[in-house]
């Protein structure tokens, strides 16, 4: 089944929610590709800080199927499939999901990050047995046990003190000398004495026979411990965006979408949004303001039919350490 639209968002995270219900608000036909589940990595987050409206924070749980709710109220339809190709038309652009295809004027590319693996022995082979990245899901399963989570990040913070609330000691493994968590969250794991940081732990393989039961660190000590939670990073969600003829557009070494002030990427009617673009700092507040202004650019784009005369990576374009985050 194919159909038409204005705007086409690739992602059901919070840029792509939020950038789907900005462009229905503006009065575009919108389709966005959400996958079966809305929310992207948030969905294991038992609360995520600094989204306007909530100011104790809210569980990820509950962010993303509310984004996806207004999302729908706005007029966007959401299909609960994941976008298995994009590629340019000769009019614009078509995404095609698992059972459906949409042709669109513009795109909002939003489809995010994926958890870094460690890539060390027994990683793989252990998921799922022991290797988990949902505190949230796992920590009920491991009172009184001790755990290991591996990071030095937001994520790995907070995870590390939902995991404290059931386990008996929780040994955060940062690989650097300091946690480059935000200061609220660093004072909140030093107060809580269930959990051990331990600066320069670089973990070489995870341990167990059929489940996991130790991690061996560099330099061959062997710390028992009964699950790894691994947040050591986010890699850009980019498969879509690279195919044998060349990307689609421009992207940065590390496969995050080069972008301008308004989120235009190097093709025309292509936008990105959220961790998925050059410059984002993974904060969830960023990725709605985001998702917004994703929209609010392609709503331009449709309007006018005009192209920046500079495209991201040519010398007029800010790089995206320059660039002010919109």
């Amino acid at each position: 089944m194919s159909e038409h639209c204005g705007i086409v968002v690739v992602g059901g995270g919070l840029a792509g929610l939020h950038a789907a219900a900005r462009a229905a608000q503006l009065g575009h036909a919108t389709v966005a590709f959400t996958g079966p589940a809305p929310g992207g990595l948030l969905l294991s987050i038992e609360s995520v800080q600094g989204v306007p409206g909530h100011p104790q924070g809210v569980p990820g749980y509950d962010l993303g199927p509310m984004a996806q709710e207004a999302a729908m109220d706005a007029g966007a339809r959401c299909l609960a499939e994941e976008a298995t190709r994009i590629e340019r038309s000769a009019d614009g652009w078509r995404v095609t999901g698992e059972t459906t295809a949409v042709l669109a004027r513009a795109v909002v590319l939003a489809m995010g990050s994926r958890l870094r693996a460690l890539g060390v022995p027994g990683e793989e082979r252990l998921s799922g047995k022991g290797v988990s990245h949902c505190a949230s899901c796992d920590g009920p399963m491991l009172r009184g046990r001790a755990v290991a989570v591996v990071g030095g990040g937001d994520a790995a913070c907070q995870e590390a003190l939902t995991l404290a609330a059931f386990a008996e000691r929780v040994h955060l493994l940062v690989r650097g000398g300091a946690l480059r968590a935000r200061p609220a969250w660093r004072e909140r794991v030093a107060q809580q004495p269930r959990i051990d940081v331990r600066f320069g732990a670089v973990v070489e393989e995870i341990v167990g026979d059929g489940v996991v039961s130790a991690v061996r660190l560099a330099g061959g000590e062997r710390l028992p411990v009964d699950a790894v939670f691994v947040y050591a990073g986010l890699v850009p969600a980019d498969a879509l965006l690279r195919d044998g003829a060349g990307d689609l557009v421009a992207l940065a070494a590390d496969g995050h979408v080069l972008v301008d002030d308004g989120l235009h990427a190097s093709a025309p009617g292509a936008f990105a949004a959220g961790t998925l673009r050059a410059g984002h700092d993974g904060q969830a507040a960023l990725a709605i303001a985001d998702g917004v202004a994703a929209a609010e650019s392609a709503h331009r784009f449709l309007q006018s039919g005009a192209w920046p005369a500079a495209s991201p990576g040519s010398p007029s374009t800010p790089t995206p350490a320059e660039r002010t985050p919109a």
